[in-house]
């Protein structure tokens, strides 16, 4: 059935004019998440002015705070034609990495736009989505138009730190709001990676994330005798804790090719003529070649063991009875259990481990009347583009989503000169997106809601 409004024109263009300036009004709000519920701040702030700019344009929202004072989040559901559908998520997170603003070129919580960008902490992680989502919410509303099936709108707390008072403790305690969802759609998709084809020309690949790896914080402890720091000691908790420490973060994990990835490598090789021979010595090499995304995927096909954290010791003649370390694991799916017994083997008995945190992986298939929708979505906007599978290496609110059933993919369009360093702009200093990649994004995610 289609969809009410599809058609006009000046729909379009209200998205698409406001959409810069709502993306540069939430990175003017500083949403640090620093992991401690004493020193977060603004996201409740930042939840109630999403919540207004709703209500502005006619929604009935629903603020909710995830467990602790001041972890908002912000809901709203707008009806479809076929109320007998599942109804689509659109999910992004208002929270964002802490930002020195010393190390920046610009405030990074100034929201600029200049030199065609919209700068500052959130720009691409993942405040650009969320403008995308609150202007096409505002415009539909506004508009009168009636997408094809319900449309949830969640704008939510804490997923920069995994989602504990954010998407994991309302799957958990309010599995309500997401009543009769059935897929949904989220952050680090969707953008474009261009590539070199052999005929001398250009193919932009817009990958949709169908996969993520596990995520996992593991604290490493080891004991020993306490002492005088000038004595002989060979039972030392330090000595014993940095050499499992450095064991594991130099061990190298096998090499999986999940199937997400498979479907990857094999659309770059088909648009580029590379070959990605997962027998290789030197597979790495052969996706440096891709440039900057080639440190996403890379991750992508092992297991990896990033020690972060180290604390021992309380005076520098003392030789402490307990040493501790925190190690970042991201496994790929189906390889938690190989993991944790290989993980054992690398730091020996004499050390501890236990899980900080501990969300799994997830991957589902690139086919359906969804995927379609993305991939009509992007040609009509982009006639040379095309829609590939791609698992990301790191974690997204999606973890908490599939425990409801729901099936998830991370598409947030945007176009992207093939010249930005998109990756190293996550977590990143001067982090920015092109004001033309989110008027695209806006177009894309329009027709892909208006057909999904």
């Amino acid at each position: 059935m289609a969809a009410t409004g599809e058609n006009s024109g000046s729909a379009r263009s209200r998205a698409v004019a406001e959409v810069v300036e709502l993306v540069s009004t939430l990175i003017r709000f500083d949403t640090s998440n620093t992991g401690d519920l004493a020193t977060t701040k603004g996201e409740r702030e930042c939840a109630e002015w999403v919540a207004r700019q709703l209500e502005d344009a006619g929604y009935t929202t629903e603020y909710v705070e995830s467990g602790a004072p001041g972890r908002g989040n912000v809901f709203a559901r707008l009806p479809g034609a076929d109320p007998s559908r599942g109804a689509l998520l659109l999910h992004g997170h208002l929270d964002v990495v802490p930002a020195q603003a010393a190390d920046w070129s610009v405030h990074p919580f100034s929201g600029a736009v200049q030199d065609g960008y919209v700068w500052g902490r959130g720009a691409i992680d993942m405040k650009d989505m969320v403008g995308m989502m609150l202007a096409v919410a505002r415009q539909f509303k506004i508009e009168g138009t009636v997408p094809p099936r319900d449309l949830v709108f969640a704008f939510l707390a804490d997923e920069e730190n995994g989602g504990k008072w954010g998407s994991h403790w309302l799957v958990e305690h309010r599995p309500d709001l997401f009543e009769g969802v059935t897929e949904a759609v989220g952050e680090v998709g969707g953008f474009s990676l261009t590539v070199p084809r052999p005929d001398g020309g250009e193919r932009r690949l817009y990958l949709v994330e169908t996969a993520e790896k596990g995520l996992g914080w593991m604290r490493l402890r080891a004991k020993a005798r306490a002492g005088h720091g000038s004595f002989l000691h060979e039972d030392n908790a330090v000595t014993i804790l940095a050499a499992a420490v450095a064991r594991l973060g130099t061990h190298t994990f096998p090499l999986v090719l999940s199937d997400s990835v498979a479907e990857f490598l094999a659309a770059v090789s088909e648009e580029s003529g590379l070959e990605f021979d997962p027998g290789s010595p030197d597979i790495e090499g052969t996706l440096a070649k891709l440039g900057s995304i080639s440190r996403i995927i890379g991750a992508t096909l092992r297991d990896t063991a990033n020690p972060t954290m180290l604390n021992a010791g309380y005076k520098a003649n003392v030789i402490p009875q307990t040493a501790e370390a925190v190690v970042d694991c991201r496994v790929v799916p189906g390889r938690q259990a190989a993991f944790e017994r290989e993980v054992d083997e690398l730091i020996g008995p004499d050390v501890e481990r236990e899980w900080i945190t501990k969300l799994d992986s997830y991957e589902t298939t690139f086919d359906g009347h969804l995927v379609d929708a993305m991939n009509d979505a992007i040609l009509a906007h982009d006639p040379q583009g095309r829609t590939v599978p791609y698992m990301l290496s790191g974690g997204t609110d999606a973890k908490a989503f599939a425990h409801l059933g729901i099936r998830c993919f991370g598409f947030a369009p945007l176009r992207l000169p093939p010249e930005l360093d998109f990756a190293a702009l996550f977590h990143g200093v001067d982090e920015r997106v092109p004001v033309d990649a989110l008027e695209f994004g806006t177009e894309v995610l329009e027709h892909f809601l208006l057909h999904s």
